[in-house]
């Protein structure tokens, strides 16, 4: 039954009409879901459900409203499209509309583990698993800290809705707008939970930097028992979540965190939101053991029409996934916050196997390297590429990056400094030849590699420059050959790698141009010679 500040909360926002049901328990949700026929119990335990039409994000649909307070701030272009804000107005009001008199399902939660910079979100949701996942992804206040909840942020999630683009300014039916003078994130038409995640961290890439002083970062971190912090940047399939999962380190999150001028590392989300294509438990333990009852499931397949998930299933999306609490994992830390980072990892794929399996950077080639968030997709990823095709996406998450790169580059460089963190380029991809001749970095080495800078055993080695690239590469590593060290001597055919690498450095150097006049001096310095 509402108390009277919720009835309250719902007359003043339209929606009086609604039977409204506040911060149910997860057993709840699912049996709702499971009860309207919208979900399916797992062997596992877990509810799957089905997204629906969209399986992930819509990144040509995902807007951000001009206002007074963006218009000068936010990096406009493919990436960051803006929309009117009469037009979010009038469909604001239309998805309300649409909401009165339904079933919903409303949630408190909070957004970032650091008290000081903490975001209160009140989620409305049209579906229970909805619901389910904002409980699964956000911090979870306690019942006094419900009593007198006040949200910042508004979450209204229609899935059902549908726009109409000529009247409401969309693309096409579906949508994801931010306002940041409302403080709404708007969403409709899809049934993909990702967006809802990904609007909030958006949300915080704007404010946070920008008003707080805060780096944040699309990246997982860890924290070992001398209370050492290690973060991990890459992009999808470069072993950020895998490198981050390490029995002998605890896990602070998998995606997103803040580095605040406390000079401490928070994450955002109080759950983790993992893809499940081909996972198994000898692969992934910490992700299996994690699907279990309270977990959301999405979009995979069963074996046999059964309740027994099968994990290699891609006939309704590669981008199968599951959202769980934190506290599935069991080397994770509560609260999830963690010191300043002793070591940051950025990991890259290199389809080409030029760059080597490690490299110490400098604050200038670190900023260098995090606004140019490369990795490269190999043949077969994806219809029509045949050989290695290079990749960027600035600062390891330019979907979601409403400033400038530079920015966040330069607050990077900043902390750096201030702090001696080292930062390390790890390739996770090719040795001794590009995809086709050379051969996969193995994951035995990589860890080796990672584990000796965590415990401080390159900080005593020799290095020496690689040209072109002019990256730092150390001359020996326990337990790693030396001519996996240094990638001209993986190869057989020195011209060949001269000739790639020249190739590759040119990709990088090209990419850089539309940042070049926004990077300082520094920034410039830690590129490749060409």
């Amino acid at each position: 039954m509402n108390n009277p500040h919720q009835n309250t909360f719902l007359e003043e926002i339209g929606l009086s009409k609604s039977k409204a049901y506040w911060n149910l328990a997860p057993n709840e949700l699912e049996e709702i879901a499971l009860s309207k026929g919208m979900a399916k119990r797992s062997s596992q335990g877990a509810i799957s459900i089905n997204t629906g039409e969209f399986t992930g994000r819509s990144p040509k649909d995902r807007f951000i409203v001009k206002d007074d307070i963006t218009s000068d701030l936010v990096w406009w272009g493919d990436i960051n499209i803006p929309f009117d804000s009469n037009h979010f107005d009038l469909l604001y009001d239309k998805v309300i509309r649409y909401l009165n008199g339904k079933e919903i399902y409303i949630r408190e939660a909070v957004a970032c583990a650091d008290p000081q910079y903490q975001l209160k979100i009140r989620a409305i949701n049209e579906y229970p698993w909805s619901n389910l996942f904002i409980y699964n992804m956000f911090i979870r206040p306690s019942d006094s800290e419900l009593d007198n909840f006040k949200h910042e942020w508004l979450i209204v999630n229609a899935p059902g809705f549908q726009a109409d683009p000529l009247e409401d300014g969309t693309r096409q039916h579906n949508f994801a707008i931010l306002n940041f003078s409302k403080k709404i994130a708007l969403i409709g038409g899809t049934g993909y939970t990702g967006e809802m995640k990904k609007g909030i961290f958006s949300a915080l890439n704007f404010i946070l930097p920008s008003q707080k002083d805060v780096l944040s970062m699309h990246c997982s971190a860890n924290i070992g028992h001398k209370k050492d912090t290690a973060l991990f940047f890459g992009l999808s399939g470069t072993g950020k979540t895998t490198l981050s999962a390490d029995p002998h380190r605890k896990l602070i999150g998998d995606d997103e965190h803040g580095w605040s001028k406390e000079n401490s590392i928070f994450n955002f989300e109080g759950g983790c939101y993992a893809k499940t294509i081909n996972l198994s438990p000898e692969e992934e333990p910490e992700i299996y053991a994690a699907i279990q009852k309270g977990a959301l499931l999405e979009n995979v397949g069963f074996n046999n029409g059964g309740n027994e998930v099968d994990y290699s299933d891609k006939s309704i999306t590669q981008n199968t996934r599951v959202s769980y609490p934190l506290y599935h994992i069991k080397n994770s830390i509560e609260p999830s916050i963690g010191n300043n980072p002793s070591n940051i990892f950025f990991l890259t794929c290199d389809a080409f196997g030029v760059l080597p399996p490690i490299s110490r950077l400098t604050p200038g080639q670190a900023a260098f390297h995090f606004i140019s968030g490369y990795t490269a997709k190999v043949a077969g990823t994806e219809a029509g590429i045949n050989e290695p095709v290079t990749v960027f996406s600035a600062c390891f998450g330019e979907p979601f990056m409403l400033l400038h790169p530079t920015k966040y580059a330069e607050l990077l460089s900043e902390k750096m400094k201030s702090t001696g963190a080292k930062v390390w380029l790890v390739n996770t991809g090719w040795s001794g030849g590009s995809y086709g001749t050379g051969k996969r970095m193995s994951l035995k080495v990589t860890r080796s590699l990672i584990t000796a800078a965590l415990n401080g055993e390159l900080d005593n080695v020799e290095f020496h420059k690689q040209e072109i690239f002019k990256l730092m590469l150390p001359e020996s590593c326990p337990g790693v050959p030396y001519e996996v060290l240094n990638p001209r001597f993986a190869w057989s055919d020195t011209k060949a790698y001269e000739d790639t690498k020249e190739k590759l450095a040119k990709g990088f150097i090209d990419n850089f141009e539309k940042y070049r006049e926004y990077a300082n001096h520094e920034i410039l310095e830690g590129a490749p010679e060409g």
